[in-house]
């Protein structure tokens, strides 16, 4: 175990900073995940809670390899884009809440640029704007997690929760319900028998639909599911509910249909400007290969928008079958398969990709069978620039180079940013 020692100065030359040291640090700039790059006598040093320009006092947290990271504790020379934090900010969802949410673009462009030029030795066409969304109220789905009678996020790095409320991620009348669902669960369950240890909620766009699943670690009875479900606000309880979504993707409305446990992009407020983005890259008519393709958001945007000829590929048990159904009404060839299964049978190479792998991008096999195909261009959308960089690289030696790229501010006040970047193979146009 590492003992902190509080209230202890490092001096420059004299000594090597341990855990509990303060340090004066000149912030340099973004790095991915959420801290800030600085350095000490040429050593990085990670800190949270500050902005590039500033000049921080910091509290040495801990050390890696290579790198030290800290907290900064006071901001001696505070950025004018500074700005104070209503929320706990070391709370899921608020790490970037300390700094005015234009600066925030402005940074998450950086970081976007940074990694393909650090991480893929790719040079991007243009600097890449990043779409801003409100604040407050943006997130439709959300894993809480419960510790004894409380609710919400994780603070970072810890299994302590934080107030959900507090954040502002979720509407009010989201938090409300939830408050509700967990006051009557207390009333059934007043010993805590059932152990409840997380809450997955999703909503539609409009919140006129919402589900909950919760995770227990003993059994619900029949009787207490009943009585949960019929807390007020909720329309679906239980793995097998569902909310549906009608989204206007230019002038054409989608109906998609999900489970609450399904994975779906989170941004109420930017979902349809994510989707038309991505359906307006696609030529019309083209034929379209969705892989990582979930609930079929682009593939049914795909064959509604642009009558594009689609085959959609999930590998998720759940998100599939909300595929096959969404699939159905648009003449859509839905698969429930691993893409890399699906890739080292496919014969017929489609005009166009679409790839939205999770956090992990594609692994190498995929990415080995879908260069196989060359196609004409491909659509890359990504929730982490890192292996998003990772694969620009691989996809760029292949033969492709990128046409444009696009950000979307998906989880305002926090590090994420989603991105889609466009692959064109010379000479196929």
């Amino acid at each position: 175990m590492v003992h902190l020692k509080v209230d202890t100065t490092y001096n420059r030359g004299l000594m090597t900073p341990s855990p509990g040291d303060s340090v004066s640090l000149t912030i340099e700039k973004p790095a991915a995940g959420g801290r800030m790059i600085a350095r000490l006598d040429g050593q990085v040093v990670l800190v949270g809670g500050a902005i590039p320009g500033e000049r921080v006092t910091a509290r040495i947290e801990r050390a890696g390899k290579g790198v030290l990271f800290a907290d900064a504790v006071s901001a001696d020379e505070p950025s004018p884009d500074r700005r104070p934090v209503l929320a706990d900010p070391l709370c899921g969802g608020c790490l970037y809440a300390h700094i005015n949410y234009a600066r925030q673009l402005t940074i998450k462009s950086d970081v976007i640029a940074d990694a393909f030029t650090r991480i893929g030795h790719v040079e991007l066409p243009a600097r890449v704007p990043v779409a801003p969304s409100p604040e407050e109220g943006y997130r439709m789905r959300a894993r809480l997690h419960v510790r004894g009678q409380r609710y919400g996020f994780f603070r970072e790095g810890t299994h302590d929760i934080c107030d959900a409320r507090a954040t502002r991620q979720l509407l009010p009348s989201s938090c409300d319900v939830l408050d509700r669902l967990t006051a009557a669960l207390r009333s059934v369950d007043a010993g805590n028998a059932l152990g409840l240890r997380e809450i997955e909620l999703s909503e539609n766009v409009d919140a006129s639909g919402r589900a909950v699943c919760l995770d227990v670690a003993g059994t619900m009875d029949v009787r207490t599911g009943q009585r949960l479900a019929e807390t007020e606000g909720l329309t679906g309880f239980g793995p097998q509910s569902t909310v549906t979504d009608t989204l206007q993707v230019g002038d054409v409305p989608l109906v998609l249909r999900r489970n609450v446990l399904a994975f779906f992009q989170g941004n109420r407020y930017l979902l349809p400007d994510l989707a038309a983005h991505v359906v307006a890259q696609l030529p019309s008519g083209a034929a379209v290969v969705d892989l990582y393709a979930g609930a079929g958001l682009f593939a049914v945007g795909a064959a509604a928008c642009r009558n594009a000829r689609v085959k959609a590929v999930e590998g998720d048990r759940v998100s599939a079958a909300d595929l096959m159904v969404n699939a159905a009404a648009h003449d859509i060839e839905a698969r429930h398969e691993p893409v890399e299964e699906f890739l080292a049978a496919l014969r017929s190479a489609p005009d166009t990709l679409i790839v939205d792998p999770p956090r992990t991008g594609m692994s190498r096999e995929a990415l080995d069978g879908a260069m196989r195909l060359q196609a004409a261009r491909i659509v890359y959308v990504s929730c982490d620039v890192a292996t998003l960089a990772r694969d620009a690289r691989r996809i760029v030696d292949a033969g492709y180079a990128i046409a444009r790229a696009d950000g979307f501010d998906l989880f305002p006040n926090t590090p994420h940013v989603e991105t889609v970047v466009v692959f064109d193979r010379p000479g196929t146009a």
